[in-house]
């Protein structure tokens, strides 16, 4: 594969990284935060905690009008300062809603990278490599997760608040990625149908994927420009069933219970019997997991596919989280309870977590393609944030063992939706995908 294909592809992809880290960060620091401010469980959940998540959700909604309006590169850049900002802001925040608004702004961040990234290399990579290109993103998303679960436990004793460390050090990663994405060139798919620009294109594309599959490409583009209608939406009835698949993938990820899982990590292992060190330790071990099996999902998703993929991360889903809450029900407190988290992790890493992105870039058609990742995207986020924001108040009220089991009923559907749904999307050409989904 051309070097500079991959060379591009994970500089955007790091916008991934930045998500990863920022949106695992507050486990480290939320106990603490809490604990300076005195504030009630729902105010710290849906404030305090979810206020990243919030921004999240307007990024992802309205983060399509950006990627479309002033282009991929642009918006991309945006995202890194919108990160940077962020970071400095809430490592120097003296109060809960001041804290609450900086961490709003990387959310704006993290929401629009869901629709940017994604879709930028799925407009650059050939149909044989896009699955393990655009898969560099989830792989960067999860690498900043370990990389925020290492860096809390690093910062843990930094005087004279470690949170504040712990919250301001992503302003470095944010001002690097910030710096690279002004190297990149704009999409070529963007050009063309934004700007009539087929020699820039051509260009772009000769450099990444050779002058053959370039043709091959500008020939498609050109083609679906001249049958697209500047009044189309994602609405109509032509293209129900990607948004229907859209919807359905990005409601499944986040009931399995992941960024709840995720955010409260280590309050959940200190409710399983492990004291505060273990605990911080098992979520450094959660990020590993997380990161090895994200790389074999990365290598697996352009030849077994993204449906097989789905197929094991189902099937692991039911086994750990049924195992957890049945452990969680009978009184266990142990070690068990940590490894089959892990193997939680594990089963997300290689279905949900390496598909996701990938697929919701490529099931709607370049003139759509922000529009429709704005909807799957939204989707995604309003639920990350609606769950992790119940959390502290359902483990109250139900406990665990009723929300994990919620959360396997939910993965026994997915495994539902896998079979009789959902499509297979590897090896085929954007523009001829567009025409197998909406015929």
């Amino acid at each position: 594969m051309n070097t500079k294909l991959w060379i591009r592809s994970i500089i955007v992809a790091l916008a991934g990284f930045l998500f990863g880290f920022d949106t695992v960060v507050i486990a480290g620091a939320e106990a603490a935060l809490q604990q300076l401010w005195g504030t009630s469980d729902i105010f710290h959940g849906n404030v305090v905690v979810a206020s990243a998540l919030w921004g999240t959700v307007i990024g992802a909604l309205f983060g399509n009008i950006p990627t479309d309006k002033i282009g991929r590169k642009k918006t991309l850049i945006i995202i890194g300062v919108l990160y940077t900002v962020s970071a400095i802001g809430s490592g120097l925040a003296n109060d809960p809603w001041t804290f609450a608004f900086f961490r709003f702004i990387g959310g704006l961040g993290v929401g629009a990278s869901t629709i940017t990234a994604p879709a930028y290399i799925t407009e650059i990579a050939p149909a044989k490599n896009r699955g393990k290109l655009v898969a560099t993103y989830q792989f960067n998303i999860v690498f900043g997760i370990l990389v925020a679960f290492v860096s809390n436990y690093l910062f843990r004793e930094t005087p004279p608040e470690p949170w504040r460390w712990m919250v301001g050090i992503e302003a470095v990663p944010a001002l690097l990625y910030t710096l690279a994405a002004l190297t990149i060139t704009e999409s070529p798919r963007w050009l063309m149908m934004n700007k009539g620009d087929e020699a820039g294109a051509r260009a772009i594309l000769v450099d990444l994927v050779g002058p053959e599959e370039a043709e091959i490409n500008l020939n498609l583009m050109k083609n679906d420009n001249q049958v697209k209608s500047k009044t189309e939406s994602i609405f109509g009835k032509k293209y129900k069933f990607p948004l229907m698949l859209a919807f359905l993938i990005a409601f499944f990820n986040q009931f399995s219970g992941i960024n709840a899982f995720l955010y409260y990590s280590k309050r959940i292992f200190e409710e399983a019997g492990l004291n505060e060190s273990a605990a911080l330790m098992s979520s450094v071990g959660v990020g590993i997991v997380n990161l090895i099996f994200t790389f074999v999902g990365m290598s697996l998703i352009d030849k077994l596919g993204r449906r097989q993929l789905m197929y094991i991360g189902s099937v692991g889903y039911i086994i750990s989280l049924g195992t957890v809450a049945y452990l969680f029900g009978s009184g266990y407190t142990g070690m068990a309870i940590p490894i089959f988290f892990f193997l939680f992790i594990a089963s997300h890493a290689i279905g949900q977590g390496t598909v996701i992105w990938v697929f919701i870039s490529e099931i709607f058609p370049t003139h759509l393609r922000a529009d429709g990742s704005a909807f799957g995207c939204g989707t995604h986020w309003v639920l990350a944030a609606a769950i992790p924001a119940m959390v502290p108040f359902l483990f109250k009220t139900i406990g665990a063992t009723s929300v994990f089991a919620i959360f396997t009923i939910m993965m026994v559907l997915q495994l539902l939706f896998v079979w009789k749904i959902m499509p297979e999307t590897k090896g085929v050409n954007l523009e001829d995908l567009q025409k197998k989904l909406t015929s």
